[in-house]
């Protein structure tokens, strides 16, 4: 049970890579906060609930600074403090660069990016030492096809943020890192008209969400005390397809 007593948040919990963080780190004694801008979230804590955990959902808009700062109180004012932050929430666009109106690439931005600044500033310091954040990336950030430029320019920004952030981390002896996913199993990756097209190759490296639960809860855990500032890669060796 590591995180007996811990109070977690979990951005775009509701469904995804994001719901099986929430009911594994739930199911090893974590209290969960799930901040969903989809009800769906509101499903995931009433599973978590229903067979013994301890979980609420606060409708957030992961983009907005007062949204994020009311759900990150919601777990304050329930269980004192927050432990643990997992900024999973995102979204794709899939127009050319030349094409894209300039309100899509902010968007993109607000919710992939500005979402991480938010969660982590007004996060921190109902965080005491030991504390730990997860930040989801993508293989994208590495290795990337046509159309997705605003998702990885994103990903690449947010493991940036990761390695600057966890300098200013160190005398708090709080951890950040980031988990880098390939191609998972969720809605995202089916809608994906890369995939149904062809134009991004999946064949034979398709994880389950579950898969990346287990790596973000390894890096929120205590075992990964020595790391910090650095991205695991959890892609079934998709990037030697990409």
């Amino acid at each position: 049970m590591r995180f007996t007593d811990k109070v977690c948040i979990v951005s775009g919990g509701g469904s995804g890579i994001g719901k099986a963080t929430c009911v594994r780190l739930a199911s090893e004694g974590g209290k969960v906060i799930i901040a969903d801008i989809n009800e769906d979230g509101a499903q995931t804590a009433q599973e978590i609930t229903g067979t013994g955990g301890a979980a609420i959902f606060v409708k957030t808009d992961v983009s907005n600074s007062a949204q994020v700062q009311a759900a990150i109180q919601a777990g304050v004012d329930r269980w004192g403090k927050i432990d643990i932050v997992v900024n999973d929430a995102a979204m794709m666009t899939f127009v050319p660069i030349v094409d894209l109106p300039e309100a899509a690439w902010e968007h993109v931005m607000a919710v992939n990016l500005r979402s991480v600044f938010l969660m982590c500033k007004y996060a921190v310091p109902h965080m005491p030492p030991g504390g730990a954040i997860v930040n989801i990336s993508s293989v994208h950030a590495h290795e990337t096809t046509v159309n997705v430029v605003p998702y990885a320019t994103s990903k690449g920004g947010m493991e940036a943020f990761t390695r600057g952030f966890s300098e200013e981390l160190e005398d708090r002896k709080i951890r950040i890192n980031s988990v880098a996913p390939g191609a998972v199993d969720t809605p995202m990756l089916w809608n994906n008209p890369n995939v149904k097209s062809g134009k991004e190759k999946i064949a034979g490296a398709i994880g389950k969400p579950a898969d990346l639960a287990a790596a973000i809860c390894f890096l929120a855990s205590d075992e990964a005390r020595f790391i910090t500032g650095t991205t695991l890669v959890v892609d079934g060796g998709r990037l030697d397809i990409l």
